[in-house]
């Protein structure tokens, strides 16, 4: 290049461009793996969750037949609250 001036600010702005390329891959890796970790968590809380509704619906299933006045207050109190409106 002819001109001293245009080239160091040609490669000014090629290594802040350069720099900013490293900074948005590293952002990008430690969300990727944050999002992988939240995955993970939110899927165990479902399973779990999904374990928990089957022992209600089974323990449901079961006061049907069995007439238990302690344990239909104990589902009564784990019914899902509806909106008054």
């Amino acid at each position: 290049m002819k001109c001293d001036t245009t080239t160091t600010v040609l490669n000014f702005i090629l290594a802040v461009l350069v720099l900013l390329g490293v900074v948005f891959a590293l952002l990008s890796i430690t969300r990727t793996r944050e999002f992988r970790q939240l995955t993970t968590n939110a899927t165990l809380a479902n399973n779990a969750l999904m374990r928990a509704q089957g022992l209600a619906n089974d323990t449901a299933a079961y006061n049907v037949s069995a007439k238990s006045p302690e344990l239909t207050r104990i589902l009564q109190s784990i019914q899902p609250k509806t909106a008054a409106k």
